[in-house]
């Protein structure tokens, strides 16, 4: 956030819970909904929708790629990415903690026939020589390897904490993934929060990267949807795999509506989330009992680690009797996530939730 900008409260709907569960539970707000409500629209899958089709050219625009491709989520972006990307008995390179390894419900085994390659980093940041050593190739190996064919990275990393690639990694990447003949995809379910954190473009971000996932339904707040860009060649090719997986949509630009109002309105303010989660978790790493890593609060998450023996579970419930609503990530470990709908006051009460049960 620029020095001297205010953070803008964007709650517009009634509750009394404060909810850092995730960035996925926002709501459209007053304004989205007008954008869904006037959307024209046609039948997507045959290829006549106005909105989808605008929202597509403006995603592939912004992350510098030639097209793109409108999904129902988030997985099933990576799950189109990794099967128009490799065939049956190929293998991926990816951070051990990934999104697509850990929360996509083993989807490249079962829809790709992959396996994969799993490689460490710290705050899920792994480097290109660590890429370089996990690639197989079939080729010389007796055929004992499979083939390595697909490199994949999380940015930011969720479960690195929110953290974000620098640039010159990603570059480092692409480069040794290609010198081995393999293509590179972006999980940047949450690049945008990359881009406002480093303030660098997502299209540079993403610029020596053959494929990319945006979420639509985070951080940016619209109620659905996930974008896949890329080549026009590797578009038309993800088509059929979104059919076959049963994400051929038809009305969808009453859904892509909201989309294009995300990207349009709620990027710069994706800055709002950064502070507050900054602040969060300053204060809560200065109380007895708890543990942040502030080197990884980059972006809008925050894990806590519970010092003084408590159990998660026992302190997901503690905040919740404060009206604090959050995950346990493991038995000593918490997760608050910020967006649109947490406003200063409810980070003060968050923070004071915390002190209450530590």
């Amino acid at each position: 956030m620029s020095e001297g900008v205010v953070p803008i409260t964007m709650r517009e709907y009634s509750t009394d819970r404060i909810d850092l569960r995730s960035d996925t539970v926002t709501q459209p707000t007053a304004a989205m909904r007008e954008a869904i409500s006037s959307a024209p629209v046609g039948d997507d899958v045959l290829g006549d929708d106005p909105t989808v089709k605008a929202l597509e050219a403006l995603a592939a625009n912004m992350l510098g790629k030639e097209a793109a491709l409108y999904v129902s989520s988030g997985t099933m972006a990576n799950a189109v990415a990794v099967r128009t990307h490799t065939n049956p008995g190929d293998e991926i390179v990816l951070e051990k903690d990934s999104h697509i390894y850990t929360y996509e419900g083993g989807g490249y085994a079962a829809l790709s026939g992959c396996s994969v390659a799993r490689v460490s980093g710290p705050s899920g940041i792994i480097s290109a020589a660590d890429v370089g050593a996990a690639i197989r190739k079939t080729e010389g190996s007796q055929g004992h390897y499979p083939n390595a064919t697909l490199v994949c990275l999380e940015n930011t990393s969720n479960r690195g904490g929110g953290s974000c690639y620098p640039v010159e990694i990603i570059d480092e990447i692409c480069e040794v993934a290609k010198s081995r003949g393999c293509a590179v995809h972006m999980d940047g379910a949450r690049l945008f929060n990359a881009s406002v954190a480093s303030g660098i473009s997502a299209a540079r971000l993403v610029e020596n990267c053959d494929t990319v996932s945006i979420c639509l339904s985070k951080g940016l707040g619209a109620p659905v949807g996930s974008v896949l860009v890329g080549s026009s060649d590797f578009i038309n090719q993800a088509h059929r795999w979104r059919k076959m997986f049963g994400g051929g949509m038809r009305q969808a630009g009453i859904i892509a509506a909201a989309g294009i109002f995300s990207l349009e309105n709620n990027v710069e303010r994706l800055a709002d989330d950064h502070a507050r989660a900054r602040r969060f978790g300053e204060a809560v790493n200065a109380m007895d009992g708890y543990s942040v890593d502030l080197s990884a609060v980059q972006t809008n998450m925050v894990y806590v680690t519970l010092t003084a023996g408590q159990d998660a579970n026992q302190a997901v419930q503690g905040l919740a009797e404060q009206g604090v609503d959050l995950f346990d990530i493991s038995p000593t470990s918490l997760r608050a996530v910020f967006h649109l709908h947490v406003t200063d006051e409810d980070v003060d009460a968050a923070i004071n939730a915390f002190a209450q049960i530590s």
